[in-house]
């Protein structure tokens, strides 16, 4: 009774957000609040094909990594793929860290009817999780969620539909979308009927505030999220008609020109909705979009910390901002530690040309970096394999590290006379 209880709750929830405006809630959702108006009956759940439903390419949170993102919603890849595609990707993380898997429900010891501990192949790698399979192993936690408990809260999704065309837009619940697909793909049981439950709002009361509140209150954003979802409500707010397709990061950095000055109607709204931020806070996450493509693309995979790319947006030079982040992320460098590094400058990154000659070559660097990854990570397999897969001939690449061998060899002597 208890559980029912709670899936009422949160239904009710769900229906008084889909009636809130772009100015907080409004009065018919009060009322509804108070028990005084019955819900919109449009606005009740339907268990819809998973095949017509698909994530909204401009969500701020990033579930895929980039290039998967982006070649799903340019359409070079089917959702199904583009889940095929995650998979590849961890596993062959895993396999070089010494702990390769199947099918993804093993990260969780739940095939062949197992109750093991959830977290149990996440405490005994001997080396970190990559951000792939951190988001797999996520998503298959989520996915077993739903398998267990079944699906208490629905999915938001705005009808886009054009003519014959039937599709629906997902606005909140894109986690609960790709978990969804990890049930009905890889799921032993394959139990799932592929429909999902969703509530449908209409295409006109769309809310980006809406997608906002819901990012913002559950799982959270990483920094480089909250810079697109600022992004999104200011242009938002200043009548920037936001598109249904795939958009680069020259989209969003277009409000590093837009604040909230001469749009008092909506301030309140915009701070309600990334979760009560200072202007201060504001102004720091909406400075990340100067970055560099590849800069962001790190901080977001990495989940860096705005107090840390706070500083390192203070360098001009993409090519720094990006050697800063390998730094950061390598060496697992602190906010103080980077602070540092932009006060005092040191030999990898500088925004003085003149030092410019003086630079150690970047391919020297992550040679050197690779060296200090545990051994787990980088071993003699993964090392040929590389090797053999980019020349695409054993003699050739024999050769290649047998020059490698030779130039470490002057590596050591060169150590020694310095």
């Amino acid at each position: 009774m208890a559980v029912k209880n709670k899936g009422h709750q949160t239904m009710d929830t769900l229906l008084i957000g889909a009636l809130e405006g772009a100015n907080g809630i409004n009065q018919q959702a009060q009322e509804i609040a108070n028990g005084t108006l019955v819900p919109d009956p449009s606005l009740r759940v339907q268990y819809l094909n998973i095949e017509l439903v698909r994530p909204d390419p401009i969500q701020p949170r990033r579930v895929l990594p980039e290039r998967l993102h982006q070649e799903f919603h340019n359409e070079r890849l089917g959702a199904q793929h583009a889940l095929r595609e995650l998979v590849r990707i961890s596993q062959s993380h895993a396999r070089s860290a010494g702990r390769p898997f199947d099918n993804p429900f093993e990260l969780l010891g739940k095939l062949g009817g197992e109750d093991e501990e959830s977290d149990h192949w996440k405490e005994t790698p001997t080396a970190p999780l990559t951000p792939e399979e951190q988001v797999l192993f996520d998503l298959v936690q989520l996915a077993a969620t739903l398998q267990d408990d079944g699906q208490v809260n629905p999915l938001t999704v705005v009808n886009v539909s054009q003519g014959v065309t039937v599709a629906y837009m997902i606005e909140t619940g894109e986690r609960r979308y790709w978990a969804t697909l990890i049930l009905l793909h890889y799921h032993p049981l394959r139990s799932h009927d592929g429909r999902i439950p969703c509530i449908v709002i209409p295409n006109e009361k769309a809310s980006p505030f809406r997608q906002a509140k819901e990012n913002t209150s559950r799982a959270g954003l990483n920094a480089v999220a909250m810079a697109r979802q600022i992004a999104l409500l200011l242009l938002h707010v200043h009548g920037v008609q936001l598109p249904m397709g795939s958009v680069t990061m020259d989209f969003y950095r277009q409000a590093l020109t837009l604040d909230l000055r001469g749009k008092r109607e909506h301030t309140e709204a915009v701070y309600a909705a990334l979760g009560g931020i200072s202007k201060r806070q504001l102004s720091g996450y909406k400075a990340l979009l100067t970055l560099c493509d590849e800069a962001i693309e790190m901080a977001d995979r990495h989940n860096i910390e705005e107090s840390i790319l706070s500083h390192v947006v203070q360098l001009d030079k993409p090519e720094d901002q990006v050697e800063l982040l390998h730094q950061i992320i390598d060496l697992g460098l602190t906010r103080k530690q980077v602070r540092d590094i932009i006060e005092k400058g040191y030999a990898g990154v500088t925004n003085s040309d003149d030092d410019e000659p003086n630079r150690l070559p970047r391919s020297a660097m992550q040679l050197a970096k690779m060296a200090l990854k545990p051994n787990a990570e980088v071993d003699a397999a993964s090392i040929a394999e590389a090797f053999i897969g980019l020349e695409k001939d054993r003699n050739v690449a024999k050769a290649r590290l047998k020059s490698l061998r030779e130039m470490l060899e002057e590596a050591e002597i060169y150590i020694d006379r310095i």
